[in-house]
Formats: C-alpha cells, structure tokens, sequence
C-alpha cells in the first residue's frame, strides 16, 4: 500500500487535474462545444484514474488491518455514499443531460454569433486602421514641410536680426565718434576764448618786454657815458639787483603755452588714450576714471619732482647765492629749473603713476596687460604740471571727489549726462585751477542714480603689482638731473 501511495503521490495526479481546471475555466468562453466536452472528458478520465486507484489503496489498507479493522469506517461512510451515488433515478439524469445538451447547445450559438461580430468588428477597425494611417501619413507629410518652411523662417529672420545688430552696432560706433567730434568742437570753440585771452597777454608781454628793452638800452648809454667812480658801500652784503630774471620775464608766454598744451591734451591724447583702453576694456565709465586718475596722479608726481628738483638745484646754487636773501635764493632756482627743463627725469614720474594707479581701489584693469599702455598720455602730463610749478603763481588742478555737488564753473556735463542732475557721478577730465579762478574747465558727469556706487563695490578692486610688472619697474633705474640728459627724454 505505501508503494501505491507513494506512485501516487509522486505522479502529482492532482495537481495535474487542478491544473487542467483552471486552464479550462480561463478558456471556456473561448472554446467550441466540443472542446468544451473533450476537456470534461479528459478530467473525468483523470478523475477515474485517481479514483481507481484510491479504491486500490483502500483494498490494500483494508486488507492489512485484518477481517475487523476498518469495517466501521466502511459502514459508516463507504457504503452510504455508494448508495447516494447508485440511489439517483435515470430520469432526472436524462433531463438534466438533455438541459446540458440544449445549453450546451445556446452558448455554442452564442458563441458562434459572438464571433461572427467579432470577426465583423475586427474588420471594422482594420478599416479604420488604414485609414487612421494614410492620414497619419499626410499629417506628416505637412508636419515635415510646416517643420521646413519654420526653418526657413528661423533662417531668414537670424539673417535679418544679425544684419540689424550689424547696423545697430555701426549706428552707435557712429553716434560715439559724432560725440566725440561734437566735443572736441565745443572744446575748440571754448578754446577760442582762452585764445583771445592769450593774444591780449601776449600783448602785454611784448609791451612789458619793450619797456624793458627801453630800460636796458638807457642803461647802456649810461655805462658807455663816462661816470665817476663807485663808492664803496660799507652793508653786509651786496645789493640785490632789481632787474627781472628769464622765468619772470617769460613768465605770461609760458602760462599761455602751458595753458594751450593742457587743453591739447585733454583734445589729443586723451582721446588717444581713450580709444587705446577700449580695446581691453569695454566698459566706458572705467576707461574714463582711468584717465582721470592718470591725469590727477601725473600732476602729483609732477609736484613731488619739482619740489625734490628744487631742492637739487638750491642744494647746488648755495655757494654762489649764500648772501642774497631767500627771494633771490627761490629765484634763482626756479630761473634755473626754466633753463633746464630737460633735465626733468620724468621717467621716474611714470613709474610713480602707474605703481599709484595699481593700487588704487576706484579702477581695474585686465591682468594680462598693465597701465603702461597709456604711458604717452602720462608723460605728457607730467610734463605739462612740472612746467607749470614753475609759473607765478603756479597752476594746479581742481579738488575732486565722486558724488559732489556740480559746480559749472569748473566743469562742463558730458553729452551723457542727465542735465538736472545735482550730484557728479565721477569726473573725465580735471579743472585747472590758478589760486581760485578756474582757468580752464573739466568735464564731469552728472547723474541721479546710484549705479556708480554699487559697481564701485562689485567691479572694482584693489589691484597689486604681478611679478611681471615689478621686476618691470624695478628694472628701470632713476637717473638725477646731473646724469639725466634730453636723448632720455
């Protein structure tokens, strides 16, 4: 019995019948009639199988237990069983056959008809498939060709914008250089004036300069005449003469040139250096303070080489003048500088500037370029506020300071300003001052806003020199006025 059982369970009979159930309750509705018998067939096929085989193992099981064993268990529930099953009357098993036949028989219908319309459906959406493709084909056939005439659009209207920033661009290339031209006629016109003014003291001067001459001559005659012999003057020192010295006499010419050349300055190389900077820098009000800077750091550095020159020049005149008074002294020392303008080691200045200039936190610069660039611009400068130390008086620029209040009597709005300003937003060119009469104007630019201040924070920088640029500076060595000659210049 155990064999049996074991055959039994390792056929795994009923997991196969159970298999064979649930395939078919998936598949009823999708199989004809006959199938649908065929398949009952097949598991009550199985199911006799099983059975049979489980009434071999209840022979087996009871033959092992003897004549009594296992008798009531058979009695109570074997044989009431088989009378349950073999109890039935024929005629209720034929009508209900017979009303499995007829439903059988409806669903085959069902199910034939279902098909049918299934198969009239599927017809119905292959149609409409193909047709929902060929339009689908057309859609893109214009989706492509909308696709082609959009690129073409795209092409054309890039085409067309480049060219209008082309022309944007030119256009206000234009407008800058009109500016420009604009300014630099206002300067000129302004000039005119500072001419006429100059004209008349050169006048004077020629004036001045006869009646010297005049002087002169009689003093001539007056030694060639005979005369009687000059006492001798018992005072400590000898008499100072009264005659005027060459910085005196020159002293108006000299002030018109100066005054002439700081205009052309601001007419030439400004301009110069200006439109230089704007190849490294694109932004305008940089390049301006820059140049201002330049401007306000030369006449510094100018200042403090004529006042160490000075004292060059009295440190050497000291023997010869020890007994005039410190007038004559000065005099003769500023007399001297005039003489010996070329003597001036304005290289020295330069380097000054542009060392001041690296550390100053209101202006930036690219790094891979330094503020030698506008070193044309700086010498001249330098040049111009040293000679000018040796004016009586002598000039020097105007006071200035971002955020100020406009004064219009020292300086001139740019054409970018807005006119009803009240505050100078930063400064393009410095006023020249001679004690508190402005001889010629600056240029400032006026505006209401704030911008200058947030970009003074964000965008400038306090700049230190590259190893590149201090061996640069280091390398050139200052020559004293005794050495320096005018091919260094």
């Amino acid at each position: 019995m155990a064999d049996t059982l074991r055959r039994l369970t390792n056929t795994s009979s009923c997991s196969v019948l159970q298999d064979k159930l649930e395939s078919w309750h998936k598949d009823y509705h999708l199989m004809s009639c006959d199938q649908n018998l065929n398949r009952c067939c097949e598991l009550i096929e199985l199911t006799a199988k099983i059975q049979g085989q489980l009434f071999a193992i209840l022979n087996l099981t009871a033959a092992e237990g003897g004549h009594y064993a296992g008798v009531d268990t058979l009695k109570t529930r074997l044989l009431p069983w088989l009378g349950t099953c073999f109890s039935m009357s024929r005629s209720s098993v034929d009508d209900s056959s017979l009303q499995l036949l007829e439903d059988s028989a409806e669903k085959d219908r069902k199910i034939r008809e279902l098909s049918a319309s299934h198969e009239n459906d599927m017809q119905k959406m292959k149609m409409q498939l193909c047709s929902s493709r060929s339009q689908l084909e057309s859609v893109r056939a214009e989706l492509v060709d909308a696709q082609k005439e959009l690129e073409d659009t795209k092409s054309k209207s890039v085409n067309a914008l480049l060219a209008a920033e082309d022309e944007i661009l030119q256009l206000k290339a234009d407008l800058r250089s009109t500016h420009e031209e604009v300014e630099l006629y206002k300067r000129k016109m302004d000039g005119h004036n500072d001419y006429e003014r100059q004209v008349h003291m050169l006048r004077d001067e020629v004036s001045y300069l006869n009646t010297e001459k005049t002087i002169l001559q009689d003093r001539l005659v007056r030694s060639r005449s005979p005369s009687p012999l000059p006492r001798l003057s018992h005072s400590p020192g000898p008499a100072r003469s009264g005659s005027p010295t060459r910085a005196q006499l020159t002293n108006s010419s000299r002030h018109a040139r100066l005054v002439s050349r700081f205009s052309d300055l601001y007419a030439v190389e400004r301009l110069q250096a200006q439109s230089l900077l704007l190849h490294y820098i694109d932004d305008l009000e940089m390049v301006q303070r820059i140049i201002f800077i330049a401007a306000v750091e030369s006449f510094k550095a100018a200042k403090q080489a004529y006042y160490e020159f000075k004292l060059r020049v009295k440190k050497s005149l000291g023997k010869s003048h020890s007994q005039f008074s410190p007038e004559a002294d000065e005099d003769a020392a500023v007399d001297s500088i005039v003489r010996n303008l070329g003597l001036y080691d304005v290289q020295t200045s330069i380097n000054n500037v542009i060392n001041a200039m690296n550390m100053n936190p209101r202006i930036s610069f690219p790094a891979e370029v330094d503020f030698s660039l506008i070193s044309t611009l700086i010498r001249e400068t330098c040049k111009v506020a040293f000679a000018m130390q040796t004016l009586d008086p002598p000039t020097d620029l105007s006071f200035a300071s971002d955020g100020e209040l406009y004064n219009e009597s020292k300086y001139r709005r740019s054409y970018d300003s807005e006119f009803t300003a009240p505050l100078v937003l930063y400064h393009v060119w410095p006023a020249l001052m001679e004690g508190k009469a402005v001889i010629v104007k600056g240029e400032a630019v006026t505006s209401r806003s704030s911008r200058s201040c947030s970009r003074n924070t964000s965008t400038m920088r306090s700049r230190s020199l590259s190893p590149r640029r201090s061996l640069g500076f280091k390398s050139r060595r200052s020559l004293s006025p005794e050495r320096l000659t005018a091919s260094h210049l």
